[in-house]
């Protein structure tokens, strides 16, 4: 067992698991709700699809149907036992022990009849030095793991669960390692200097200088820009692209060690190739940060067994700036290397994301991509026409948000693929959301009481950064600022704030956020002369990774000054029929509205689906920070502040 099981989208007559093999695997799953008698289901070829990914390594997407309902709002106790070619049985405990809380016999799970109480996080980069969020989420969970009413209803994860373009050195070596000890395919390359994938591992240029592998045209000058050029962003990331991902192999066995600490077992310490004296610096750098990552990755795969676990893409899933602008999108869908690299890391996302938020509309998608791994050639590489044209259909797929019609109702966007572009200045950032598919959000949201909307960019975000981008843009620098928010499009900002204002939608709204490497809360009413909607946009970020702590104090102290609820700048804005009200961190010291901490965010809602409970557990090991909290918890919030300092 290589990874998982991860509980996918799970429902009281469905079930949706993942969980990859290094064989294909005959399992039987079994449910035992407490005080209830345990059911035993054979998992066939219809509630188990096998996709192979290599010799040794086979996804097995487990969808089940249950003819009996399970009970809600009870901790439902599951196991995966599988049998052994040379007979008998194994099961959780015996193939992942490291998935079992204290004292439990087998991982569980619980049905929550109302999504009330969600954790959610975005960003987690492998080698950041942060701790890892979804471990603290995990001891979070461990405190009541037996309390059916205080576990919480999912986990969202909303962007950049993988980083596809910002890879450490030690993780690539650990990647192509992890490649050749389970034979994942391999492919041919077109529009690079090296051939196919085993050039590409072998060539020198392969670490920290894959911009080198381009053929040095000038019709290749903007594409390593986009996709090599380790752009510098001072205000927001810096990109270290050189590494970028390039072959499917290399996308799926960076999930692999991304999600289970068992890949890491099979293959030696990556050592360091030939390098100059500053990436020889840097990977020792990385090769740190990596250890912490890989000592936290058991409690984080644990979380993933138990809880209910939601996904969407941002950027980094597959590259940075994904579909920023028209242009951008010309420049990497018609030279076919950016193409193939753009398209991989949407083939992983589909089999390691997007099928489980989802399952009913990928049959076709699954089909296709069953019968291109199931035949690689001799030399076990895939059919690269039939890659391509898989490649082709998801880019213009166009169904990877989705909608869970719990109370309240959850609207997961796809922010990222059917983007409202700009016909006149091409190289301006295109609005997040089309005109069809900001349509297609108010049909979800008409009559709705309350939503709960998952964006992976924030709605509203910190005003001074959105006019530091807009800037930027004007003088050409979208790319380096990531010049992407919601009010960067003056079309898809009219009409979002008008789906709010329609008297058929919702009159509270939660909107979930991350993208940004820094957490806060704004209470927004939006002005309008017949009802009041109250949205409340709730951003958590990162999981594994931060801001430059430095630079934030002062964009945030900045944005304190320029633009308070009651400064008259506002009315030069799109917020102008907006009132915006920060809801402070509990532990600020100098007025901060912005929280900067690695960590997981937390939300209870209450009975009309408002926000009752927000909160940032830090993962670095400082009390949990609140942003909206009842009293009691407040009071007690301070005895925990002042006992840490």
């Amino acid at each position: 067992m290589l990874a998982g099981p991860i509980l996918r989208r799970l429902e009281s007559e469905r079930l949706v698991l993942w969980l990859v093999g290094s064989v294909p695997l005959e399992l039987v799953l079994s449910l035992t709700p407490e005080g209830a008698a345990t059911r035993r289901l054979t998992l066939d070829a219809a509630s188990c699809r096998i996709v192979p990914i290599g010799r040794q390594a086979f996804l097995h997407l487990i969808d089940v149907t249950l003819l009996e309902p399970l009970p809600r709002d009870t901790v439902i106790h599951y196991d995966l036992t599988a049998r052994l070619v040379e007979g008998g049985e194994v099961n959780i405990a015996q193939w992942a022990p490291h998935l079992l809380h204290e004292g439990e016999a087998m991982p569980s799970l619980v049905l929550r009849s109302r999504s009330d109480n969600i954790l959610f996080g975005s960003c987690r980069k492998p080698h950041h030095p942060s701790p890892d969020g979804l471990a603290r989420a995990d001891r979070l969970l461990a405190d009541s793991i037996e309390q059916a009413d205080a576990r919480p209803a999912m986990l969202m994860l909303c962007g950049d669960q993988v980083y596809a373009d910002d890879v450490a050195g030690p993780m690539l070596a650990a990647i192509h390692a992890l490649i050749d000890r389970l034979g994942l395919y391999g492919e041919c390359l077109e529009g690079a200097i090296v051939p196919d994938s085993e050039a590409l591992y072998a060539h020198p240029a392969s670490y920290y200088r894959r911009e080198d592998l381009l053929p040095a045209s000038k019709s290749n000058e903007a594409l390593r820009e986009r996709f090599f050029g380790g752009v510098e962003k001072p205000i927001f990331t810096t990109a270290n692209a050189h590494n970028h991902l390039v072959t499917l192999a290399e996308v799926m066995a960076m999930y692999l060690l991304v999600w289970s600490p068992v890949p890491w077992r099979l293959v030696p310490e990556p050592e360091m190739p030939a390098l100059d004296a500053e990436h020889m610096r840097r990977w020792e750098r990385e090769q740190k940060a990596l250890q912490g990552f890989c000592g936290d990755l058991p409690q984080a795969a644990r979380l993933l067994a138990h809880v209910q676990t939601l996904m969407i893409f941002d950027d980094h899933d597959i590259t940075d700036d994904w579909n920023l602008s028209a242009k951008w999108e010309t420049t990497a869908y018609e030279h076919p290397f950016s193409r193939r690299i753009v398209g991989n890391a949407l083939i992983a996302y589909m089999l390691c994301q997007g099928w489980g938020n989802r399952p009913d509309v990928f049959s076709d998608v699954l089909d296709e991509t069953g019968a291109l791994t199931a035949k690689p050639d001799a030399q076990g590489r895939l059919d690269a026409v039939a890659q391509d044209a898989l490649i082709g259909r998801l880019l213009s797929f166009g169904k990877w948000g989705y909608v869970l019609r719990t109370q309240p109702t959850v609207v997961v966007l796809d922010t990222r693929t059917r983007r409202w572009r700009s016909r006149r200045m091409r190289s301006r950032p295109s609005g997040l959301m089309d005109w069809e598919s900001l349509t297609e959000l108010q049909h979800e949201l008409l009559d709705e009481t309350a939503v709960v909307i998952v964006s992976p960019t924030p709605m509203f975000g910190v005003k001074l950064i959105e006019v530091v981008q807009r800037i930027c843009t004007f003088a050409g620098l979208a790319l380096t600022v990531d010049a992407e928010n919601w009010m960067a499009h003056r079309g898809a900002a009219s009409v979002m704030l008008n789906i709010f204002r329609h008297t058929r939608t919702p009159g509270n709204y939660v909107v979930l956020s991350g993208d940004v490497h820094y957490s806060f809360v704004y209470d927004v009413q939006v002005r309008d002369g017949d009802r009041t909607p109250h949205i409340w946009q709730i951003t958590s970020s990162g999981i594994k990774n931060e801001f430059p702590r430095r630079l934030l104090d002062w964009l945030d102290r900045l944005n304190r000054w320029l633009y308070a609820p009651n400064s008259p700048l506002n009315w030069f804005t799109q917020r102008r029929d907006l009132a915006i009200r920060p809801r402070l961190p509990d532990q600020r010291q100098h007025g901060e509205r912005l929280w900067n901490a690695a960590g997981i965010g937390q939300l209870w809602l209450d009975a009309q689906g408002r926000p009752a409970h927000v909160v940032q557990h830090n993962a670095d090991g400082r009390p949990s920070t609140h942003f909206l909290a009842p009293a009691s918890v407040r009071h007690h919030a301070r005895s925990c502040n002042a006992s840490y300092k």
